[in-house]
């Protein structure tokens, strides 16, 4: 049976908005809270990152935190959203193509319009390309049978473990992983960890697809990698970790000084209650 036209109707809107000409700014957020914001200033889709979700849930990133409790965040954010939501779905939330397949279904069911899915695991090794794409098919097939055309964002590990291996080598081995995982489904490509203005540039040219990069201090601004040929920047765990050492900062304050000045906020109680004045 498939799936809500609304919820169809959002992953198509999610995936006009992967327009190569321009750049989408996606601000990654880790609770409805966050995600309301977002939505409020303006921004045309939102999106999850998985450490930020589960380090406000009291889990280390990295598929530590239940599919369930997954689940339950997305339909919060859905709730408060009404923008796209893409969530950051780690490695798939399964042992196997199948598993996978199950897991992807749940997140559509729970409102998401796009996923990531990456190809590294925990950090410090790689699948298979082959292996990784078939995790990639699984996923396009639950998309497929809910009848929502979500917008599959294939991450690219390379640049997140040690090694040895040359920039050239890296961005080989990229362009390769990149045409396999969009021959299985995927309809973007993000190789997270890439900051070189010729990396990008050389993965844009190579990769006939729009190519997510991450936001971080040092990466060249929008106009820049627009000129690059980035059709899509996430800021990751950044405002997530932002959030976190202001409040840190605020509360060391405290304790040294026993002062409240600290405490006064320009974003205060009544802003955040007027963000959420329409789903009490």
């Amino acid at each position: 049976m498939n799936h809500d036209t609304s919820a169809a109707a959002r992953a198509e809107h999610f995936r006009a908005l992967h327009d190569r000409r321009r750049v989408l700014l996606l601000p990654n957020a880790w609770d409805a809270g966050s995600a309301r914001l977002f939505a409020e200033l303006g921004f045309a889709a939102v999106a999850t990152t998985s450490g930020g979700v589960a380090w406000s849930l009291g889990y280390a990133d990295g598929e530590a935190l239940p599919l369930a409790e997954v689940l339950a965040v997305v339909r919060r954010m859905v709730r408060v959203t009404p923008v796209p939501l893409s969530v950051d779905f780690e490695a798939g939330y399964g042992a196997t193509p199948q598993a996978v397949q199950g897991s992807v279904r749940a997140v559509i069911d729970a409102g998401a319009a796009g996923i990531n899915i990456e190809d590294g695991i925990n950090h410090q090794r790689l699948r298979t390309p082959g292996d990784a794409a078939l995790r990639i098919a699984a996923a396009r097939d639950a998309a497929r049978q809910a009848g929502v055309p979500i917008v599959i964002n294939a991450r690219i590990d390379l640049w997140m473990l040690p090694g040895d291996a040359s920039e050239a080598q890296r961005i080989d081995e990229a362009v390769r992983r990149a045409h396999a995982y969009l021959a299985a489904g995927a309809d973007c490509i993000y190789p997270i960890g890439v900051t070189d203005p010729a990396s990008i540039r050389a993965l844009a040219s190579a990769i006939d697809a729009p190519i997510n990069v991450g936001a971080r201090p040092g990466l060249p601004d929008l106009a820049e990698l627009a000129r690059l040929g980035v059709a899509r920047v996430s800021t990751a765990t950044r405002l997530a970790t932002l959030a976190y050492s202001s409040v840190r900062d605020a509360a060391r304050a405290v304790q040294a000084h026993g002062r409240w000045d600290g405490l006064s906020a320009p974003f205060n109680y009544p802003d955040m209650q007027r963000l959420f004045a329409v789903h009490a």
